[in-house]
């Protein structure tokens, strides 16, 4: 056995009332009152006890129980030399009976202590202790000796199995508050990644679309304060609005897809792809057998879409794009590819927050997944790969 077996108390958990059922308990109670009233009836019926010993006699076995109250709770907070010290106590208190002629409560004591020391003593205490106990009660015994050695050694035995069942009802309680803490955990840390999520959602939808905005009223406003002949300047401040209003539109859209996406309900990725690239004057082709993705990897393809639609809006306006949706085995790759862009940014190129596809390469990473992006042969490519 080792060494720590020897040396290392029960388990807290093992020592206290954690884990206990109500009936468990209330037959324990019983069994302690039982066994105090029939301490307390030998105290009359015994002849040691008349006169003035008979108080002396309710005194004693009463403070005999307020000893074992105190051995539990010292045993409970693995104080060692303490509870040796009450169980000493014990014993002398079982020794007074004895001599005093109450053998009733001697036997009793002995009993208890050896049961008591065995289940709640680190072993290289509990098994001197009980073994006091035991050889105590052996020696005061009426019993032929095959009595005595069964009766002794069941009590013993009896001490160690309900160590060992303290010891599993521990293990089970601590098992348990544990499991608790690792739901707690993966709770807080689901709580954690939605809000990443819809900040990442909040950030994706409408960064783009309100610094479009900005733009926008910006210009409409320094058209409006430079202007000397509004109604000359009509047609392009009312040029503005609209874009702006079309910008609020596709900001409005996209919010409305995107909660539509947190509960789950979203149309196939080809239709929208296919809107956007009608909506954008893109070509669109899709290849391999189309089966339903996960909602992660389905919203990291239609973001990843729009953060590119968007690019090509901002720094190569007028240029031919196509998009390539991937169906493969184990993934879904998703291409987008602008050729013959005008060579300077468009009206949107400083708007935005200019990490757009950085966040779309955290997000495909985090799916386990990788995105590309880089100068191609005629323009500018993304490439997207997410597991599906």
């Amino acid at each position: 056995m080792p060494q720590n077996a020897w040396t290392s108390w029960p388990l807290r958990e093992a020592l206290s009332r954690e884990g206990i059922s109500d009936a468990r308990l209330w037959i324990g109670r019983a069994v302690r009152v039982l066994l105090l009233a029939g301490m307390l009836w030998s105290t009359f019926s015994e002849p040691a006890f008349r006169g003035w010993g008979l108080p002396a006699g309710c005194a004693g076995i009463v403070l005999s129980a307020l000893l074992f109250v105190h051995f539990f709770r010292t045993t409970r907070r693995h104080m060692l030399w303490p509870s040796i010290g009450l169980f000493v106590l014990l014993e002398g208190a079982a020794f007074a009976f004895h001599a005093a002629g109450a053998r009733t409560p001697a036997v009793v004591l002995w009993c208890g202590c050896a049961i008591a020391g065995m289940e709640r003593l680190p072993l290289m205490a509990a098994l001197p202790c009980s073994a006091a106990a035991l050889g105590a009660y052996a020696t005061v015994a009426n019993d032929d000796w095959l009595t005595t050695v069964a009766t002794t050694a069941g009590l013993g035995l009896a001490g160690y199995v309900l160590r060992l069942d303290a010891e599993a009802r521990g293990n089970s309680v601590r098992l348990l508050a544990q499991e608790r803490a690792a739901r707690k955990a993966e709770a807080e840390t689901a709580a954690l990644a939605e809000r990443g999520r819809i900040a990442r959602e909040i950030h994706d939808v409408l960064a783009h679309s309100l610094s479009a905005q900005l733009v926008h009223l910006e210009a409409a406003r320094l058209l409006i304060q430079r202007s000397t002949d509004l109604e000359a300047d009509r047609d392009q401040i009312l040029d503005r609005v609209v874009a702006c209003r079309g910008m609020a539109r596709e900001g409005l859209d996209g919010t409305r897809e995107a909660l539509s996406a947190l509960r789950g309900e979203m149309a196939p990725v080809e239709d929208y792809l296919r809107q956007l690239a009608t909506s954008e004057g893109a070509q669109l082709e899709v290849t391999g057998e189309r089966r339903p993705m996960a909602p992660d990897a389905d919203l990291t393809v239609r973001r990843v879409a729009q953060e590119a639609m968007t690019n090509v809006r901002k720094h190569a306006a007028g240029a031919r794009v196509s998009l390539l949706l991937e169906y493969a085995e184990g993934q879904v790759g998703l291409v987008i590819r602008d050729r013959g862009g005008r060579g300077k940014p468009g009206e949107l190129a400083k708007s935005g927050s200019g990490y757009g596809l950085l966040g779309m390469r955290e997000r495909a990473e985090l799916l386990g997944g990788t995105l590309e992006s880089g100068p191609d042969e005629e323009g500018f490519m993304v490439r997207l790969r997410v597991p599906a």
